[in-house]
């Protein structure tokens, strides 16, 4: 007996099979159960999600001598015949190769007879929108007044080529892209049936690869299978046979990236194609990585987002403290135009390394993003501190303003603190752009111009500048961040609050103990008590 494939094999044959469209099947069971059957439906989609499978089982339902809660029962003469199409009631036309005037015509004829059997005559036209102007001409009368025992039901994966006369003859659903969950538990389902040897996490790989459609699933899953006939598919393998790269060569890629390593990113891409990857599998699943970076970066409860073992996710936390969140943009923009230009091009491996030596020198680039991403280099280069020369500042009698036509500014105000708190402010203060940078992701970015000022024992304030940075950087989970790292890195136990800069409130008081203002202005300091 011939082989069937798996997605042909398991093809749902009532709604209760069907997975991930749950909105719809519902909707067309109450019509059946209510007899509030329409006489046109469009079913819009991407590829794999269930049009087809949706229409064929409408088509026997409606027909179905014996329903079962709106399904068809499969075991009637009327559904047995509808499955193994040799039922005249029940017509599929390919509009991708019966596009003309001529093949709707022929329809328009034959729904003047009445079925032969059943009470519908069904006519399901997969890919409608390539129909040609004057075959949705001949189908719009026919579409809107039919007789009473016609039902059409239009399946396309492009809505928007769909004429907006057609569109509202038509009931319109419109079918979602399976999500990973769904997909995976049925591959385990199907897999168990098959009595197929695979692992969970290979299971996961190939419903990711299939993008929301339940027919790739099946057929990935059918195509290792067949590789690796006969042993347990594992999650290496389905990396091998989709031409896919692990994690962990994301990882390693993208620190280099993160280094300004282009070099280091020629030579891991140069692996990559030596071990027989796919590039554009490569861009595809590099773009998703630096995707959960970002959003590791700025949700809160990232984890329940990004579908990852405890150890990626650990290793993607470390990455995402690389670079800031602007960056990691841009990143992604870069490679996203990539994603578009790969697929039919010549030369794939030039331009992913173009696409890499954009990311290690922005200044290469000329847009908005790049500038900014130089820009925070020179901050950072400033943050170290950068030597100046004698000969750069300005001196007496060489280009300096007279004394008498200087206005000077305002003496910074002196405040006095305690020895323990004064040292805790300024170890903070002289650390705290590596402090910033270390702790990287939506720190980096709206920590940006804030200062560091004393608020009592134990407790430094972080004032902000900017309303919205200070909404962000004020929540508790980022404070939280903020005292774990100084504690952990340099052992204070510090709590940190939040505020908002005053309009004309300066931020260059100067901080000293009494001991050293005492030695400064060489007097006694008299306390008085209230």
């Amino acid at each position: 007996m011939a082989y069937t494939a798996l997605y042909r094999k398991w093809r749902p044959a009532s709604f209760e099979d069907v997975k991930g469209q749950d909105h719809i099947v519902r909707t067309l069971k109450n019509q059946i159960l209510s007899q509030r059957i329409g006489h046109a439906y469009l079913f819009c989609g991407t590829r794999g999600t269930g049009k087809t499978t949706i229409a064929k089982i409408l088509a026997r339902a409606v027909n179905c001598e014996n329903p079962v809660d709106g399904s068809p029962c499969g075991r009637c003469r009327t559904c047995q015949n509808i499955s193994a199409g040799v039922s005249l009631n029940v017509v599929e036309i390919d509009a991708a190769s019966n596009n003309g005037v001529d093949n709707i015509r022929e329809i328009r004829d034959q729904v003047q007879y009445p079925p032969t059997e059943g009470r519908y005559r069904v006519y399901i036209i997969d890919e409608v929108h390539m129909l040609s102007t004057g075959a949705f001409n001949a189908l719009l009368k026919t579409l809107e007044e039919p007789p009473s025992y016609v039902i059409f039901i239009l399946a396309t994966t492009e809505v928007q080529k769909i004429p907006i006369t057609v569109l509202s003859r038509c009931q319109r659903y419109d079918f979602k892209r399976i999500t990973l969950q769904t997909l995976t538990d049925r591959l385990r389902e199907l897999s168990q049936a098959e009595q197929i040897d695979v692992e969970d996490k290979a299971l996961t790989y190939i419903a990711k690869a299939a993008d929301g459609s339940m027919r790739d699933a099946l057929s990935l899953l059918d195509q290792c299978v067949a590789f690796h006939f006969g042993e347990r598919l594992t999650y290496d393998h389905v990396l091998d046979i989709l031409g896919a790269v692990d994690t962990s060569v994301f990882s390693r890629m993208f620190r280099a990236v993160a280094e300004n390593q282009t070099t280091e990113c020629i030579r891991q891409l140069e692996e990559l194609l030596i071990q027989g990857r796919e590039l554009t599998q490569f861009v595809t699943d590099f773009i998703w990585y630096m995707r959960n970076l970002l959003l590791i970066q700025t949700a809160e409860d990232a984890e329940g987002i990004v579908d990852m073992s405890s150890e990626n996710l650990k290793l993607l936390e470390e990455d995402s403290r690389k670079v800031s969140g602007e960056v990691l943009m841009r990143y992604i923009r870069v490679f996203s135009e990539l994603s578009g230009q790969i697929r039919y091009a010549a030369q794939k491996r030039v331009l992913v390394e173009v696409a890499f030596i954009k990311l290690t020198r922005p200044q290469m680039e000329e847009n908005y993003d790049s500038i900014l991403e130089r820009l925070n280099k020179i901050e950072e280069t400033l943050e170290e501190g950068v030597p100046v020369s004698a000969s750069a500042l300005p001196q007496a009698g060489h280009g300096a303003a007279p004394e008498g036509d200087r206005i000077l500014p305002e003496a910074p105000q002196q405040v006095t603190l305690p020895r323990p708190q004064l040292e805790d402010l300024q170890l903070i203060r002289s650390e705290w752009g590596r402090i910033i940078r270390g702790l990287g992701g939506v720190v980096r970015s709206s920590f940006r111009d804030t200062v560091v000022e004393p608020s009592g024992e134990d407790c430094l304030c972080v004032v902000f500048s900017s309303r919205d940075n200070f909404e962000i950087g004020r929540r508790p989970v980022i404070m939280g961040q903020l005292e774990d790292y100084v504690k952990k890195t340099y052992g204070k136990d510090i709590y940190f609050k939040a505020r908002l800069l005053g309009n004309g409130e300066r931020t260059d008081t100067i901080y000293v103990s009494a001991e050293e203002l005492k030695d400064h202005i060489h007097m006694d300091i008299g306390i008085e008590e209230d």
